[in-house]
């Protein structure tokens, strides 16, 4: 998320109920620090979790009313976590909402969270003044996206088509499509650890067991790969 040192002053009795669900300790910890000053944002941050089943613990024990969720998750990512969350999504009292906070802003994962019930989808790119703008309207029950990527929520759901599927890319964990597509965007492996938390050495063996999947011989054939099936 975006460095941003200016107070987010919120309207007079404005509050909002928020759990974060991130795999990445520092990035919650970073957000926590940047959104959840309560008197100055009016977020008051209820609970944290880092995998599927935590996550669904702490939303059901806390009834949030807005959810920060990502969407590569251990134990089958934030579609699973919103499946899971179905009931909680349709309670007409007191619904808990999501609103995917992601490093990807890749199509399929948009459209992925968004038929799953999330109300809205934005980088992790965003400022915290306008993440906490954001967490407000999707309280209100405003649908929210970063720039560009409502154009794929339309493109999806103007469609009847159902999206071929895509066996190589099957093959690949989400973690390994985040780093495909970062290696294909001419990200250094640097980079691509400091974007998605991670050591060098884990990017080098992301690299390594795409190319073997793929059966791709350097990282030259995973842009052309990449590129031609649009995930760049």
């Amino acid at each position: 998320m975006t460095e941003h040192t200016e107070e987010t002053a919120p309207a007079p009795g404005r509050h909002v109920r928020v759990v974060l669900v991130d795999d990445h300790r520092m990035f919650r910890t970073g957000v926590q620090a940047e959104i959840g000053r309560t008197e100055e944002t009016g977020v008051e941050v209820v609970g944290e979790a880092a995998d599927v089943d935590q996550a669904v613990t702490v939303i059901t024990a806390t009834r949030p009313e807005v959810v920060l969720l990502d969407v590569h998750l251990p134990g089958g990512g934030g579609v699973e976590v919103l499946r899971r969350s179905a009931p909680l999504m349709a309670d007409a009292d007191n619904p808990v909402r999501f609103l995917a906070l992601s490093v990807s802003d890749a199509a399929e994962d948009v459209i992925g969270v968004i038929r799953g019930g999330a109300r809205g989808y934005v980088t992790k790119t965003i400022t915290g003044t306008d993440l906490v703008d954001s967490i407000f309207r999707v309280q209100e029950g405003d649908a929210v996206f970063s720039p560009r990527l409502a154009g794929f929520v339309l493109d999806a759901f103007a469609s009847t088509d159902a999206p071929p599927v895509d066996e190589d890319l099957d093959r690949l964990t989400q973690r390994e499509r985040e780093v495909l597509r970062l290696i294909a965007r001419g990200y250094a492996y640097k980079e691509i650890a400091k974007q998605l938390f991670i050591s060098v050495k884990t990017v080098e063996s992301h690299v390594s067991a795409v190319l073997r999947k793929l059966q791709l011989s350097n990282r030259h054939e995973l842009t052309r790969w990449a590129t031609a099936r649009r995930l760049v």
